[in-house]
């Protein structure tokens, strides 16, 4: 085989999985495969473009690079939902991120404990070494869809009925804040990182052991900058797109706020 004949199939096979990419894309866009649906497997495609299954295999990883699909063993390759924008201010609001896409926010209480501080959260949180700190876990769903799940730290001295106040505001960080006389607060810094997930953040997540999440570790404060609140959130990786925001300032978040 020559150069010449080489570099000219590698062209045609590049050609090959972008337009089945493409076509797969628009097929998406125009309804024929819903959110969950299970598209035709790399063999079916192959014969029905008359590729190798490698070509259409490298457009399944293209439509997955766009949030798309998922590709995973067992279940075939899948149609997911659009990725969420979640936009990170001055505030941060789940309710006004999600609510201006009119997608309803939900959340639930997985853990409360009061636990001792470490070293690091605490200096976070301008307290003395080893003070008791509310260790919430929290579960978020956007449209009904788990989107994150989270572990927020903060102070039991001064919220010493956290628990309870968050449970009355239906799992609203925000709500609890509100009913504890603090209506308004400000994102202080935010941390993104990637890694796999365990097998517990799959399950609560419905996504496939292994998958790609996002991690925020956050610091709320007072709008005097006073710390009141960390937050280690871990978001969905396929159904997230973080939208990082430094100069805009969204509304205070309201009640049924379903935390950050």
């Amino acid at each position: 085989m020559t150069d010449a004949h080489a570099a000219s199939q590698a062209g045609e096979a590049a050609t090959a999985w972008r337009r089945i990419a493409d076509e797969i894309e628009a097929a998406i866009g125009r309804g024929e495969y819903e959110t969950g649906a299970t598209l035709p497997s790399s063999l079916a495609l192959a014969e029905r473009y008359g590729v190798h299954r490698h070509t259409v295999r490298q457009a399944f990883r293209h439509l997955a690079d766009r949030g798309l699909v998922s590709v995973s063993r067992g279940r075939g390759t899948q149609v997911t939902a659009p990725r969420f924008p979640y936009r990170i201010g001055r505030r941060v609001s789940m309710r006004t991120n999600f609510g201006a896409a009119g997608i309803a926010v939900a959340g639930s209480i997985l853990g409360a404990e009061i636990v001792r501080g470490e070293a690091e959260s605490c200096a976070a949180l301008r307290l003395e070494d080893g003070a008791p700190l509310w260790r919430i876990e929290t579960l978020s769903l956007a449209g009904g869809v788990p989107v994150s799940t989270g572990v927020h730290l903060l102070s039991a001295k001064r919220f010493p009925d956290f628990d309870k106040m968050l449970s009355r505001a239906g799992s609203s960080i925000t709500a609890a804040f509100a009913a504890c006389g603090i209506p308004d607060y400000v994102r202080l810094s935010t941390r993104l990182s990637a890694r796999l997930a365990s097998e517990r953040e799959a399950l609560l997540l419905r996504i496939e052991p292994g998958a790609a999440v996002m991690l925020s570790t956050a610091v709320d404060a007072l709008p005097d900058l006073t710390p009141i609140h960390l937050i280690d959130g871990i978001f969905a990786g396929e159904r997230m797109e973080m939208v990082v925001e430094p100069f805009a300032d969204f509304p205070s978040p309201l009640a049924g706020e379903g935390g950050a």
